[in-house]
């Protein structure tokens, strides 16, 4: 029998009394309709627009929801997260605010390694019920889908395990969960420094290992001094392409080792943190389409000072998503209104940017741009309904929560 979700799902249901912030291309800034109404069938959108404009056949036999003139967005978007995680590093807060820099703290054996250990350790149930209250704690501010990165494991029956416990994340509550697969995260300790050897492990053996079992839909790296090189990350990136995995990294986060640059090259889905690019990366992020994730939360957390080129992005067009980052080493934020406020006060991007920045734009860093992030029909019904006076509001506000409801699939 269906649950009462299910059944809700499957009526059309109609929000009126709204003013809505559709983000759709369509229309200009935020897309904003004043007095508007959103109708769902089977969990999509099938109207979204002036109440005026309502077709009179979609209101028979529909449950009517009166939003009492709040606002409606769609549903927020947290495009970059580690969230599966065990354990944290507090301990590694504290170096840092000793004066110790983020290398320093990867070099004396902390950094992502220690992650790395407390992962292993865990089974599968206990990162399923450790990573539950982060993802609560999204879900409240109006989050309805999600990215969640594994790169805790290094090896293959690890990152398996963290891939799994992502999944099961969408199981166990209304939302969508995307996973990724970060096995070029870090060099393991048995790796003994060969990352040669560990990057042929990850491109031989465990992609495909776990392309075959689904468990991941896309593939990152992380392309840094202390991490990996643009040639091992390309040796990553064509194998994930050979499987028809699309790819994602972090790059040019510590160091410009032109990472945006082969992020195009390989046709990427994002590029992220971005911190060091020049203007030939940015160029070619442009040219290739590819999206800029913003992380202010780590940029924030480790105390950076060199801010990513906004205004580079800018002229040359690059959309910009925004994203939490949250990770138990260099940004613990499980808030993405708190990051859209970092994201304008900390780089300078300005309301509608931060707000196409979890919603439409976010959706296109994950392959979705059909499936989520703007009011138009077709998409999910996936929406969050606030108690603001204006959308600027949502990045104004730090430490507060105006979220009236939010609807996933139609429920």
């Amino acid at each position: 029998m269906a649950g009462a979700g299910e059944e809700s799902s499957k009526r059309t249901c109609i929000w009126r009394n709204a003013r809505l912030a559709t983000m759709s291309q369509s229309l200009s800034g935020l897309g904003v309709v004043d007095d508007g109404a959103v109708v769902a069938r089977e969990g999509r959108i099938v109207f979204a627009g002036p109440a005026a404009q309502l077709p009179t056949a979609l209101m028979r036999d529909a449950e009517i929801i009166d939003c009492g003139v709040r606002w409606i967005t769609p549903g927020l978007i947290d495009c970059h997260t580690h969230l599966v995680h065990a354990g944290n590093r507090a301990n590694e807060f504290e170096m840092r605010l000793a004066g110790a820099t983020y290398e320093e703290v990867a070099r004396a054996g902390g950094g992502i390694v220690s992650s790395v250990k407390a992962l292993r350790a865990a089974s599968e149930d206990d990162l399923v019920r450790e990573t539950m209250p982060r993802l609560d704690a999204l879900i409240a501010e109006g989050v309805t889908t999600v990215e969640i990165k594994s790169g805790y494991g290094l090896d293959l029956e690890n990152e398996k395990k963290s891939l799994r416990a992502a999944r099961r994340m969408g199981d166990e509550r209304a939302v969508t969960v995307r996973t990724t697969f970060l096995g070029a995260h870090a060099l393991p300790p048995e790796a003994n420094g060969d990352k040669s050897a560990y990057i042929d492990l990850v491109a031989k053996k465990m992609l495909p290992a776990i392309a075959a079992e689904g468990l991941a839909d896309a593939v990152d790296g992380f392309c840094e001094g202390i991490a990996f090189s643009p040639e091992e990350m390309a040796r990553v990136f064509e194998a994930a392409k050979a499987l028809g995995l699309p790819v994602r990294l972090h790059a040019d986060q510590l160091s410009n080792l032109h990472g945006a640059a082969l992020a195009a090259s390989f046709g990427a889905l994002s590029a992220d943190h971005l911190e060091y690019t020049d203007e030939a990366g940015a160029s070619a992020m442009a040219k290739a389409g590819i999206v800029a994730v913003m992380l202010p939360g780590a940029f924030y957390f480790i105390r950076e000072a060199k801010k990513p080129p906004i205004d580079l992005f800018r002229r040359q067009g690059v959309k910009m998503a925004v994203a939490t980052d949250c990770n138990p080493g260099t940004s613990p934020l499980t808030s993405l209104l708190l990051t859209m406020n970092m994201a304008a006060t900390l780089f300078g991007m300005t309301v509608e940017e931060c707000l196409l920045g979890v919603t439409r734009h976010a959706a296109a860093a994950l392959g979705m741009s059909s499936e989520t992030g703007s009011l138009e029909p077709g998409k999910w019904a996936d929406l969050a309904i606030w108690d603001i006076e204006s959308p600027a509001e949502l990045v104004y506000r730090m430490g507060f929560n105006p979220l009236h409801a939010r609807i996933w699939r139609g429920r």
